[in-house]
């Protein structure tokens, strides 16, 4: 079983790219940054675990579900695929736009209190509602919200988020995008402190946590859109 494929700067892939440095390691693979030699372009590259990609099948997953949701703003489009060997055997990698940022994690350890103010959290929240949105509208999921699968690329007056890794599941069910509303919450939550701040908390911050009651997050939220909708005309008395 590969835990890493040790790919290292200066190394040329399938004569059109050249690695760049390591991004990240995750549950199915590992993601690199790189750049095109007949452009300079620089692209980000995921490479799955064989165990993990049984016949190319999750490489193909991802995909066409980026594919059908290329008109989505907060996902990472996708460009093309690519073959290698790679210990005597072929590899397969995705190849998708390199996105400059910092996960969401690393973003709220820098925080004073590594927390948010309920403000910028609900700026955040709202921002992740929409882009959560449109992926519902299509009706379709992420899967692994959280915050280490969230790239923040701007911040101010608002939030410019990205989101990366999602699950691969059967065909999407209520209880996928039921997930996300809650996931989203989640991310609301521990963006504000988490439990140890949150009995301090306004009124405004728990009405919209809902002390992480799935049953009552549901019933307040459904959907991802109306999630969106109450943070739009909510009381700002925070």
């Amino acid at each position: 079983m590969a835990d890493t494929f040790a790919l290292h700067p200066g190394r040329i892939l399938a004569r059109k790219y050249e690695v760049v440095s390591h991004l990240g390691t995750g549950w199915e693979g590992e993601v690199y940054k790189i750049r095109e030699l007949s452009t300079g372009i620089e692209r980000a590259a995921k490479f799955f675990f064989p165990e993990r990609n049984p016949r190319d099948r999750t490489i193909n997953f991802y995909a066409n579900k980026l594919h059908k949701l290329r008109n989505c703003p907060i996902l990472i489009h996708y460009h093309t695929q690519e073959t290698i060997m790679f210990r005597r055997r072929p590899l397969t990698f995705l190849v998708s736009d390199y996105v400059e940022g910092e996960l969401l994690t690393t973003f709220l350890a820098r925080q004073p209190g590594k927390r948010l103010s309920p403000f910028q959290a609900i700026h955040l929240l709202h921002a992740l509602a929409t882009g959560i949105g449109m992926i519902h509208n299509q009706r379709e999921y992420h899967g692994d919200l959280h915050t280490d699968n969230v790239i923040v690329r701007r911040y101010g007056l608002g939030f410019e988020v990205k989101l990366i890794d999602m699950l691969r599941w059967s065909a999407p069910r209520p209880e996928n995008i039921q997930d996300d509303v809650c996931n989203l919450i989640r991310i609301f939550y521990d963006a504000v402190g988490g439990q140890k701040y949150y009995a301090k908390q306004s009124p405004e911050v728990k009405a919209i946590c809902c002390g992480l009651k799935r049953s009552l997050i549901l019933k307040k939220f459904r959907t991802a859109g109306q999630l969106r909708e109450y943070l739009e005309t909510m009381d700002w008395a925070l």
